[in-house]
């Protein structure tokens, strides 16, 4: 274990040598890891941009099964339903798939290679995120070439969509990741206006969370007023590329928005509980974090003229520590 990080209830220890990859998989074949998810059973699912699209691991970091090998363009986001299905969604080829745990398809929403026009509000184009609601409902965030949210029946049947470009209440700068929690409320980490927008399941403005720095991934936990996690990237643009403690880092936050504990250092770094680019989230029933990096695909934003290091680590793993 690495030297505790984070603060108050939430404490963690990295978790050195995490995962146990075999021989024939190495940190090269993992890739950036867009998307993670915990089963019931705790077993993590990697959605990763490499040779092996979804990689199934147990808690202690070894490798169960692979799977999705031809079927991804861009892996982007993985979510599980309470049905104990996953939902995978592919931004490179503007769709959501689900399928079962060991990787059967049940689902396509979206047409490969065929995406909405720009900015139209129509599914998808480019779409990030998806989110299952407490009757089974899906949500989809579409942000890099949309600005909105789009809603689906379970059986994939388009109910309607909201949002359009803007920095009103509302209205998006690329909705990269979106939750819904327990009593039907759907979050929107709403990633270039710095907020988590937060609407009822008709789409309704019901309030925003401030003073992020670019939330990308976004996870939620906790039944009634649940709390956040928050995956923050950092600044990449030259005027502020050297700015200290605006990230990246992760966020830990009441569902008030008051900040409970923050994981990370003042500028990007890739040491232990440091990182470069966290892009998802997720809890285990135990309480460990993990979070998936997208440090290959930014690196260059982050360090412009620099090699990027080889190998770059795409994943960590924190274990909670509880007050004795």
């Amino acid at each position: 274990m690495g030297k505790a990080v984070g603060g108050g209830d939430w404490v963690f220890e990295p978790v050195e040598g995490w995962p146990k990859l075999p021989d024939d998989i190495d940190i090269g074949d993992l890739g950036d890891v867009a998307g993670l998810a915990v089963d019931a059973q705790d077993r993590i699912y990697m959605f990763n941009r490499g040779k092996h699209p979804v990689i199934v691991l147990d808690q202690s970091g070894k490798v169960l099964r692979t799977w999705g090998h031809g079927v991804f363009t861009n892996p982007h986001a993985a979510s599980i339903g309470p049905d104990g299905t996953i939902y995978l969604t592919d931004n490179g080829d503007h769709t959501v798939r689900k399928f079962t745990l060991d990787g059967r398809l049940l689902m396509q929403i979206g047409t490969p290679n065929t995406p909405a026009e720009f900015m139209c509000g129509k599914p998808f184009c480019r779409c990030t995120h998806t989110a299952l609601s407490p009757e089974g409902d899906l949500y989809v965030s579409d942000g890099y070439g949309n600005a909105c949210v789009h809603k689906f029946s379970p059986d994939g049947r388009h109910l309607f969509s909201w949002g359009h470009s803007g920095t009103g209440p509302g209205e998006f700068n690329l909705p990269h990741n979106i939750c819904c929690d327990a009593e039907g409320l759907v979050y929107v980490a709403d990633r270039e206006n710095h907020r988590i927008q937060v609407f009822d399941g008709k789409g309704r403005y019901v309030r925003q969370v401030n003073n992020l720095h670019r939330p990308c991934g976004l996870a939620i936990f906790g039944d009634r007023s649940p709390c956040f996690l928050v995956g923050e990237l950092g600044p990449y643009q030259p005027v502020n590329r050297a700015t200290p403690n605006i990230g990246p880092r992760l966020s830990i936050m009441g569902n008030d928005g008051a900040l409970l504990a923050r994981i990370g250092s003042p500028k990007a770094g890739r040491g232990p509980g440091e990182f470069l680019a966290p892009h998802s989230v997720a809890l285990d029933s135990r309480g460990d974090l993990y979070v998936g990096e997208v440090a290959a695909t930014d690196w260059a934003s982050l360090f412009p003229g620099e090699p990027m290091p080889a190998p770059l680590r795409r994943v960590q793993k924190f274990a909670r520590v509880r007050p004795s």
